[in-house]
């Protein structure tokens, strides 16, 4: 399979390249600097350099692609990225292809369908009462692929922390996960194996590492 990915230099984004990598597909991945690609991986993939936002950079790294895999995180200075980085790939993805997208949104998020428990409503009223512009960029993102008629799966993990893969995953459509945290290099394992098993289509999936 040839991936296309964004946000492979980041903290989840190194893992699911790495998993990639190692289960034999193709990647291209869309980075603001190749330097900052682990070395190992700079001679294995191709490199698309630009941000995810440009529609020219981003048509380069759709081009025989397969599907999309984005670990894109949030940041505090482009507040809306998550939602202006969908429409751009909605548009190329409609065009041309692939159909096929996983990405990361939160557990925090609401959808048609869900069966949280208590606490997770109460949290996920919190949430964007509490977190400003970088927390509602998550369900207007959630909106365009909805919309989008794409083959999408927006993966919706707790909080995020590190330490090597574990293999023990929980995850449902609409039912929270009793976990309260995923190390990031399961969440990257996760979003690999979405496209590879095609899980999920138009759902937005709670996972989260399973205790032990």
């Amino acid at each position: 399979m040839h991936l296309a990915l964004i946000g492979a230099t980041g903290r989840t984004g190194r893992h699911a390249l790495t998993i990639a990598l190692e289960r034999g597909h193709d990647v291209t991945v869309l980075v603001r600097d190749p330097a900052r690609l682990d070395a190992t991986h700079r001679d294995r993939v191709r490199a698309v350099v630009g941000e995810s936002t440009d529609t020219s950079a981003l048509a380069d790294l759709l081009t025989g692609a397969d599907a999309v895999v984005s670990a894109l995180g949030p940041t505090s200075k482009e507040r809306d990225l998550h939602t202006r980085t969908a429409r751009e790939l909605v548009a190329l993805m409609a065009v041309s292809g692939p159909r096929r997208f996983a990405g990361v949104s939160g557990a925090g998020i609401d959808v048609p369908g869900d069966l949280k428990a208590g606490k997770d409503r109460a949290i996920s009223w919190l949430i964007p009462t509490l977190g400003g512009a970088v927390v509602k960029d998550k369900p207007a993102e959630y909106a365009v692929w909805a919309d989008s008629g794409l083959d999408w799966t927006l993966v919706r993990p707790p909080r995020l922390v590190d330490g090597e893969p574990t293999g023990r995953l929980e995850h449902d459509a609409h039912r929270s996960t009793r976990s309260t945290s995923i190390r990031r290099a399961d969440l990257g394992v996760f979003l690999v194996d979405v496209v590879e098993q095609d899980m999920y289509p138009r759902t937005a999936p709670f996972v989260a590492t399973a205790k032990g």
